[in-house]
């Protein structure tokens, strides 16, 4: 593991309910976040209804281990045919809420665009361990990684994305190399993640401890250390966008940037931006939005991504 950004000890100097405070998003917005949730699930819901899709597909025997999937048409005859890119999204809800149900609302935009999209289950906190979420969600990019071509999908192109907790578990698949979980999904980045989108999202989980949000979780100084992606070597981390709401707290805000330099430090290729007038909660109904600067910065990675994400994947193989 490589050694805390320099600026990691902001935290440090905040007292515990200045914690609580800076690590509950909502705190900006006046408390209630639950119409950004009701948008997601009614989004979600137009989504499926208007952009059919393989529902309820299993990468796992737990209950929660499965995903919604949405391929777009092929092309027409004559035209050369091409496997589209996916992008997988990770969910939020500090690993203790939220489902897949919620998370289709970008479905409709990529179709339209010519990408697939993935909606993500993974188990919950406190039935799960982060460890296990961590696990899961790896054993989940495996499965599509592996399946992809059956699926309509390139397996070259698998772009992450992940909201708030989401990004923190994206970051986890994307690593190149880590020793937080035994086993070949350690290895699983380099070969099944071509780019990574991380928006609002918490990279050292360590100021977690003492809040109200680690009563679920049940993390160590151990566990979180080694579960927080800014404390781990990114040497070899995939191209990426981290990306947070204007409207947010000052830890988030510092956690974005301190990852982003730590991206930067290693060599990785990162576009780092604030959006304006967006919050915790509905910046990432932006994702697939082309109308948008998410939107379009997503939809330019993804059109990036093919040969660097090949080079990849030959690499990983001659390691396997």
């Amino acid at each position: 593991m490589a050694s805390a950004p320099p600026s990691a000890a902001t935290w440090r100097s905040l007292d515990a309910s200045a914690r609580e405070r800076e690590y509950s998003p909502s705190s900006v917005i006046g408390g209630d976040y639950q119409p950004f949730i009701q948008a997601y699930a009614q989004r979600s819901a137009a989504a499926r209804l208007a952009t059919p899709g393989k529902l309820d597909l299993r990468y796992g025997g737990a209950d929660a281990q499965c995903l919604d999937l949405f391929i777009p048409s092929p092309p027409d005859a004559g035209q050369a045919a091409q496997l589209p890119p996916l992008l997988l999204l990770i969910h939020g809800g500090y690993w203790q809420e939220l489902s897949k149900n919620e998370s289709s609302f970008g479905a409709t935009q990529c179709v339209n665009q010519g990408i697939a999209f993935a909606a993500l289950d993974y188990p919950l906190a406190p039935q799960a361990t982060l460890a296990q979420i961590v696990a899961s969600c790896r054993a989940a990019l495996a499965w599509l990684h592996a399946n992809a071509a059956t699926l309509g999908f390139d397996p070259q192109r698998i772009v992450v994305a992940g909201s708030s907790a989401g990004a923190q578990l994206a970051a986890m698949t994307a690593l190149a190399r880590d020793n937080a979980l035994p086993g070949r999904a350690a290895l699983a980045g380099t070969a099944c993640v071509s780019a990574v989108v991380l928006v609002s999202g918490i990279y050292e989980l360590e100021p977690l401890l003492g809040t109200s949000i680690n009563t679920a979780l049940g993390l160590t100084q151990q566990t979180a250390r080694a579960l927080s992606p800014a404390l781990h070597e990114l040497k070899g981390f995939p191209p990426s966008i981290v990306c947070w709401g204007e409207v947010e707290t000052a830890e988030f805000k510092r956690q974005s940037r301190d990852f982003a330099a730590r991206l930067a430090q290693a060599g990785s290729a990162c576009s780092v931006f604030e959006l304006a007038q967006r919050n915790h909660f509905d910046i990432i109904l932006d994702l697939a939005d082309p109308a948008t600067a998410l939107g379009r910065a997503v939809a330019n990675l993804i059109r990036s991504t093919s040969a660097a994400s090949s080079a990849a994947s030959n690499e990983w193989q001659r390691e396997a």
